[in-house]
Formats: structure tokens, sequence, C-alpha cells
């Protein structure tokens, strides 16, 4: 028995064992049936001047399952959403599970990683956007069975240009609509098909920063559980407006956002893609209670002219997720506008979070590294610190955190070896390197990869991005390792500047040298406009390393 099986985190969220046990399993369909019984005219997602109650939601969801099973769609068949964040994502995907089917969200910047996923997935359907179909992916959705589209203008009285002006005038398909066959059968018959909680759910597919992205398999179990859970950290009460700032192909947006909504009977408040300065008109308008995203879009809605407090009154809880919260971001924002930025800490495999930061806590910062914690286990999960050969470690050893409990996927699709390597014992091994506290706070330190090499001494690129994040004139900033002669790999850093800031790359190399030990501060600092990143936001290091490794080879002399 480790210090883990104790579960300290529970102490400091002052809960007993008996309350900190999980969920009672469900499913989500379950929970919307809930919600639909107890709350009918509540509104269920709102969208620029459209809105439907989750009366109208049910019916809207049964009636696309019908069409689905008329089209063919068979319990356990899998449908892809490829979809950006309008009301077809979750009518399609609440349809999709009472078709009985399984939903697999798309990254809507995929292109030749479509071939990949739908054959490793066996797609037989998708729901795919107007304009991304035009724009990217006709050529791989021709051989599928079933090709469904989401009119960009559907469902939307008064979008803002910066968002749909690019949409405007596009051709017609000869293509079944969404909201076409949605309306064409509000009064249907069709009876949903009975899932239980172990039936296959959601295949949501890893970033793939190494080899082929893999399909982590979700039973409708754990959708449930956390999203119920995503509801309960936040204390959102019934009817709060839940912004989708993370896009909902991606984890965070899918669970702690859409379906967490619907499990809390709260009005899912859609933005179709992150734009800033109509975001915060969004957020003035729409007046949300909760809404989770990375540090890079706080960031971008801090940079914009029409940032302001006032915006984001209405809010009662504000979290990050999905890529590392730098503490001068968190004050940066809170000196702003009076909030506190909470995070999470999760994975695909972990649907979503599974460390979070509990509205009412604030995160301690590491007094010997400046790392931020990313948050407490959520009281139905195991998260333990555990060394090369597996072994469980003590409080503040650095190992790799290893996540269990009902959040964790079933398997990875089709890859059994993958499954083994990564899930035994149906514990995740994430890949990343932290360390908890006594009080069960948890601290990530990097990803085991990203490790930097400095003529033997070890540089987590995190504990150098949180020091540039502190120079005032940075907005965003990467840090990795490149190939060099003398030392091995050195350190280099990218950084983009706040709006008329002024710094340069010896000013930054300077102000690192004053927090960090010598070995660690960049050799080199790159200032750019914008850092590479992905549609969810989060910054493309490994794009910043192979960026930074080819210029270094052009400059065989340095060092």
């Amino acid at each position: 028995m480790s210090w883990f099986d104790e579960r300290p985190w529970l102490r400091t969220l002052g809960l007993t064992a008996d309350e900190a046990a999980p969920l009672e399993p469900s499913t989500p369909l379950q929970d919307l049936a809930d919600t639909v019984a107890a709350h009918p005219a509540t509104v269920a997602w709102s969208h620029y001047g459209e809105s439907a109650t989750y009366t109208e939601f049910d019916r809207q969801t049964t009636a696309f399952a019908a069409y689905l099973a008329e089209s063919g769609i068979r319990p356990g068949d899998a449908v892809a959403v490829y979809a950006q964040n309008s009301p077809h994502f979750p009518i399609a995907t609440y349809g999709i599970w009472k078709a009985g089917a399984v939903v697999v969200p798309l990254n809507p910047m995929y292109r030749d990683e479509l071939t990949h996923a739908f054959a490793d997935a066996d797609v037989k359907a998708i729901v795919v956007q107007k304009a991304l179909h035009l724009m990217r992916v006709k050529e791989y959705t021709a051989d599928l069975p079933l090709v469904v589209l989401a009119g960009d203008l559907d469902w939307a009285q008064d979008g803002p240009d910066a968002v749909f002006g690019a949409y405007a005038d596009l051709p017609d398909l000869p293509l079944p609509d969404l909201k076409t066959v949605v309306d064409e059968r509000l009064d249907t018959d069709f009876e949903p098909v009975a899932v239980r909680p172990e039936d296959p759910a959601l295949i949501g597919y890893t970033s793939g920063t190494s080899g082929k992205a893999k399909g982590a398999l979700h039973p409708h179990a754990s959708i449930s559980s956390n999203s119920r859970m995503a509801a309960r950290n936040a204390r959102l009460p019934q009817g709060a407006g839940i912004m989708s700032l993370a896009p909902l192909f991606h984890i965070t947006g899918f669970i702690c956002q859409m379906i967490a909504s619907s499990a809390n009977g709260s009005t899912l408040v859609l933005n179709h893609r992150f734009d800033p300065a109509s975001f915060l008109d969004l957020l003035r308008h729409e007046k949300p209670a909760f809404m989770a995203g990375p540090a890079t879009v706080y960031t971008a809605m801090m940079a914009s002219p029409k940032f302001g407090a006032d915006a984001f009154e209405s809010f009662s809880s504000i979290m990050s997720g999905g890529a590392p919260l730098p503490e001068g971001l968190v004050k940066r924002f809170e000196e702003r506008t009076g909030h506190y930025i909470g995070q999470g800490y999760g994975l695909t495999e972990t649907a979503a979070q599974a460390v979070t930061v509990p509205r009412g806590l604030r995160a301690p910062v590491d007094p010997e590294s400046g790392n931020l914690s990313t948050g407490l286990p959520q009281r139905d999960a195991m998260v333990r610190i555990l060394d090369d050969e597996g072994n469980p470690l003590g409080p503040r050893e650095v190992g790799e955190v290893a996540i269990g409990g009902p959040m964790v996927a079933d398997e990875y699709l089709g890859n059994p070896q993958a499954t083994a390597d990564s899930m035994p014992g149906g514990e995740l091994r994430t890949g990343d390197v932290g360390f908890m506290d006594a009080d069960g706070w948890v601290f990530i330190v990097d990803r085991k990869k990203d490790m930097i090499n400095a003529s033997g001494f070890k540089v987590w690129p995190r504990e150098v991005e949180d020091i540039l994040y502190m120079h005032p004139a940075v907005r965003e900033g990467a840090v990795v390792g490149v190939p060099d002669e003398y030392r091995g790999e050195t350190v280099v850093a990218f950084v983009s500047l706040q709006p008329d800031a002024e710094a340069t790359a010896e000013d930054i190399i300077a102000h690192c040298k004053e927090h960090l030990a010598s070995y660690k501060a960049p050799v080199e600092v790159t200032v750019v406009e914008e850092l590479p990143k992905t549609s969810s936001g989060k910054i493309l290091r490994r794009t910043v390393r192979d960026e930074a490794t080819a210029a270094r080879k052009e400059q065989p002399g340095s060092h």
C-alpha cells in the first residue's frame, strides 16, 4: 500500500471517502432524459439569435436518430462529426447516440489524417460543416455511405461578419443537410435505441505527436461520469449559461461544455468559431456563467481592443484546459477582470479533466520551480506518480503521472499492444512527468519526450516557459531543445510580444537568467508574430522544434 491509497486530496477537498464515492453509472442519454423531464422549458442551446428548449432539443436529436436509422446506420456503427461550434454538433452527437451508434469527433483542421481516422474507426457516415466539406474534405468523403451537411448559416439570425462572412455565398450541394432532415422528422415515432453504460459511445483521437493518432474508445459511463463531475466541480446552478470557448471536437469542449451542459440542465452558448472581438461581444450579450479553454485564447482576448472587465461580470467560474496555464497569465487576467482562472488536467483518454482546481480554491505555486499546480484529483479519480519501473513514488518525487477511475477509456481501438502498454489494469500511463505534494496538489512538469538534455542537465521546457510569461512584454512563448555540437542539446525560445510592447532577445534572455539556473536559460530567443498552434489553441512545440532545428542546420558554426 502506498500513500496515494490514502487519497490526500480528499482531506484538502474536505471530503470523506463516502462523500467521494464514484457517481452511479449512467449514460449521457439518461442524463439528458432526466434534464428534459425536470427542466423542459430551459434553453438547451443558443446560437446567434436562435435557440431551442430541452423539449425541442430532445425532439431534434430523436429526429436525427430516426434519419440515421432510415439511412442504414445500425447500433455500434461509427459516425463522425466534423464541424464548428454550431447547433449541429450537439444535435448530431445525441442523435448518433439515440441511434445506438458511436460518435467520432474530428478536428476541422484534419485533411490527410481523415483517411486514417475513417479506416481505423470504420466510419459509416459523417456530419460535416458545408464550408469545411468544400474547402477540405470532399475528396476524403467521396466513398462514405452517408454524408450529411451542416449549413454554416443554419440556426443563426445575427452572426457577426467576423464569424460568418466567408460562408455567405456557398454553392448548393446534392447532399442531405442536417437541419432539413431534422425539421422533416420532428414528429417521428422513432424509439431511441436503449444503450447501457458499458456500451461504446465515443472514439476520441489523440493528437498523434508520434506516429498515427490512436482512437481512445470510451463507454457511455465514462462520458456521463466526467460530464457530471465537470458541472459539479464548477458548482454551476441549473440553467446557468456555459460558453463554448473550447472547440467541441476537442475533448475539453466536448465533455466540460457540451455534455456537462445537458447533464446539468444548463444553456450551451455556441460561438461557431473563436474570434476574439466577436467572442467578447457575445459574452456581453449572452452573459454566461462558465467557460473553459486553452491558455492561448485568454491571451488572445486580452490582446483585443474590445477586452474589458465588463465582458466577464456574469461569470461564476472560469477554467483553462488543453494546454499548460502559466502563472503570469493567471495574474494578468485577474488583475484586469477580477476573475481567477482555474485549470484542469486530463487527456483524451480520460474524457477530459481528471485533475482540476475546484471553484473556490486557488492552485498553489511550487516554491522551488515556480510551477503552478494543475489542481487536485477529482473525487472519483486515483492519481499516482510512478517511477520508470511503475513503482509509486512519495510526495514531491518526480515521475510519470498515472490516472485511474471511471473516466479512463476502455482501450485504444484496434490496438491491443498500445492498450497494454499505456493502460495496464485500466490505469492510464499518461507520458506526462509531474509530482504530487502532501496535500494532493498535482504539478505537471512536462511531457517525457520534451525533456531537454543540455550538457547532461535535464531542462523541462514548461519551467522555462513559465518564466517567459512573467516578462511583461511576452504574450506567448515556446521553449525547445535543438541539437548542439557542444552541449548535445541547447535551449532556445520563441516568443510573441504583447501589443505595442518592445523587448529584445537579450532583454528576455537576461530576464530568464535572473530566475533560472544558467543551463536552463535560453541561449537564443526569436521574436515572432505568432506561434504555431493546433486548432484547439495548443502551441505546437514540435513544430517550433522542427523549425528551430532546421534553422540551426543552416548555421553549422552555431553553439
